[in-house]
């Protein structure tokens, strides 16, 4: 589904990624690992178009989506891919529900549909007791749950997480694992996700390590 061919990426004379090629299939988990520095979120932001390679190709269903202009690459991404962070970047005066709805209606659906399917979405993420919540009302696992929602609001086909747990006790860090399993499992949902969380690495169907801005290892589970 998702393939990226020898991938160079430089901050001023920093060279971040060195020649990077992976591929990620439909329905996979994949974890990726390594000190930081090893240029894990760098890789991540290229892949999720958040950020532009200096060189190299990133291709989704055979198409190279990095030549895209900003208007198309901006419709894609909000169409297709969906982004989890360490820091959930709620909005403050919104509800869980009204931030779980937001790209949705940045997409241009109706607002009922939005609105049902964000219901739907945190009442499977055992939040329908939070929904009218705002974010300073609800607990660091409500808010990232909150989040999740929000992500998957589009049915993106793919979502990367950068450190999702990174900021959760251990039984709100389990919880959100299980979840990622729970989304693969019932909807086939394919995660791309960079993690020092040794538990969450060694759940993923493949562990990519990192060194240097380039893929050093590869294990599968």
């Amino acid at each position: 589904m998702l393939q990226v061919v020898n991938v160079h990426k430089k901050y001023g004379s920093l060279e971040v990624l060195k020649g990077i090629d992976l591929t990620i299939q439909a329905g996979e988990v994949v974890s990726i690992v390594g000190a930081s520095g090893a240029g894990k979120s760098t890789l991540l932001h290229i892949l999720g178009t958040l950020d532009n390679a200096d060189s190299g190709d990133v291709l989704f269903d055979d198409k190279n989506i990095s030549r895209l202009n900003a208007t198309d690459l901006a419709r894609f991404r909000n169409t297709h891919i969906g982004f989890i962070f360490q820091f959930h970047n709620l909005l403050p005066e919104f509800t869980a529900l009204e931030n779980a709805s937001l790209p949705g209606f940045l997409a241009g659906r109706p607002e009922v549909e939005v609105t049902e399917r964000a219901a739907e979405l945190l009442s499977m993420l055992n939040l329908s007791h939070r929904m009218h919540h705002k974010p300073s009302e609800m607990s660091g696992g409500e808010q990232q749950r909150t989040a999740v929602a929000r992500a998957l609001i589009n049915s993106p086909r793919i979502i990367f997480a950068d450190e999702p747990s990174g900021n959760l006790d251990s039984k709100n860090a389990q919880e959100l694992h299980e979840i990622f399993f729970r989304l693969r499992n019932e909807f086939n949902q394919t995660f791309v996700i960079v993690t020092h969380n040794e538990q969450l690495a060694t759940m993923a169907d493949r562990t990519l390590v990192m060194k240097d801005g380039l893929i050093v290892q590869e294990v599968k589970a």
